[in-house]
Formats: C-alpha cells, structure tokens, sequence
C-alpha cells in the first residue's frame, strides 16, 4: 500500500515565513506581553528567607575532622527530615499561631507548612540552610526564625551532637523569588515566535491549490501545455462597469418612482 508523503520545499517555506515576518513579530511580542501582565498581575508573588545553623558533633569543638565532614555529607537526608518533621512543624505553627494569626493560613496543616521549607547542606560543611517560602516577605521570615529554633531543638535531641549553632538569622526578602518576571516574559515570547512558524508551516503544508504550472506537475503529476495570462486590470475594469450599470438603473428607478 502507498504511504502519502508530503514534501516540504524549505526554500519556499522559508519565503512564506518571510512575507508573514510582521505575523511572526506581532506573535512573539505579545507571547512576551501576556506572560508579562500574568507575572505581574495574576501570578501570586513569592518571597524566601533563610537561616543557618551549624551542626557541632561529640567530639573535639576546635577542629572539624574528614570524619565529621563525610558524615555531614552522608546525613543530608537525616537533617532535612527532621527540620521538616511533624514535631517541628506542628511546633512552630503552634508557637506563631498561624492558624488564628493569618486567614489564608487558618486550615494549614504540619504537612503543608513542610511544603514551604526546603532544607540544604553545603557540600563538606555541617552548616544547614533553612529556606521558607510564604506570599509574605516578614511571616516568611518569622516562620523561618521559627522553624531554625524548633529545628535545632529536635535535632539536639535526636541526633549524638554537640550543639547546634546559629550562623545566619533569617533575613527579610527585599524582593519576590517568583513569579520570575523577565524569565517568563522570554518564555511567553518564545512560544508566540513558536506558535506562529507551527501555523504558517502547517497552512504551508496543508495548501494544496495549484497556482503555477509547476504544481500543476506537482500535485496531478501532468504535463502544462499552454497557460492563459490573466490580467487584474480587465477584471476590475469589468467590475467598475457593472458597479455603474447596477448604480444607473437604481437612479433610474427612483427618477421613475418619484414622477408617479
């Protein structure tokens, strides 16, 4: 069975884009306008602030050894567990009281306030970062404050350590970490210029109206003998002549309407 091919002349889809160009930029700048106004108008704007405590073994306090730094490496997962715990996270919501302090906060649960805490540890350090991200930049900072305490806490009693030390209080976001305006404008710019190449390609690709001799031979693979040139200028000129016969006759009939 014969499979239809389509055969894509890249020289004259290349001309085709071409006369659109203006389409194509139109597309991409407002691809780019529309990501812009959701960034800044509908997209709820995010802000991070983060902590560090630093995490002191059982053992000599005035030298970190290769031991201490393998394990430190080795327990990026024990840590991030129990800084978002149930334990911690019920701790602080309690302590700030979240649920009676802010509306948009009163159904929160442990497991939800641990969505907003990310946890990570330096590559050979014992130092732990605390992020929170929270629609406001200072119960951002309070939450991170908060869980930095209950953390370190429940780390000392969990975990064979020395001490846990504060190294970094949580700062006050100057500005959002998301929505990323610029970022999302580019990609809003770039699926416009995408959206448009697809729709000229495809109304390309599906035009199968004969317009020269050589799609003649193209698409109904026959041989052109002749052609008959056409000339716009008689067409139109045939269109003004029966625009003015059509418009006499009205005037005509009015003139006779009018003497009755």
């Amino acid at each position: 069975m014969k499979k239809d091919t389509v055969e894509i002349d890249l020289r004259e889809l290349f001309i085709r884009i071409m006369v659109n160009i203006w389409n194509v930029v139109l597309a991409t700048m407002i691809g780019g306008l529309l990501m812009f106004l959701l960034s800044k108008m509908v997209m709820t704007k995010k802000y991070n602030s983060t902590t560090k405590i630093y995490v002191l073994n059982q053992q000599d306090a005035t030298q970190i050894t290769y031991s201490d730094l393998q394990t430190g490496t080795q327990l990026t997962k024990d840590y991030a567990e129990l800084v978002k715990s149930r334990t911690v996270t019920s701790q602080v919501i309690a302590q700030l009281d979240l649920q009676h302090n802010y509306e948009d906060m009163k159904n929160i649960t442990p497991d939800q306030l641990a969505g907003m805490i990310s946890v990570n540890i330096q590559n050979d350090t014992r130092i732990i970062s605390i992020t929170v991200t929270d629609t406001s930049p200072t119960r951002a900072q309070d939450i991170a404050n908060a869980v930095r305490v209950a953390a370190s806490a429940h780390i000392y009693d969990v975990m064979d350590i020395e001490a846990v030390n504060v190294v970094d209080y949580a700062n006050l976001p100057e500005g959002p970490s998301s929505p990323k305006v610029m970022r999302n404008l580019i990609i809003g710019a770039l699926l416009g210029f995408v959206i448009a190449i697809g729709i000229i390609t495809i109304v390309y690709i599906t035009d199968d109206t004969i317009k020269t001799p050589d799609d003649v031979e193209r698409y109904l693979g026959l041989s052109v003998l002749g052609s008959i040139p056409y000339d716009e200028n008689i067409d139109t000129t045939k269109k003004k002549k029966r625009k003015a016969k059509s418009a006499s006759a009205k005037t005509e009939a009015a003139v006779a309407g009018s003497d009755k």
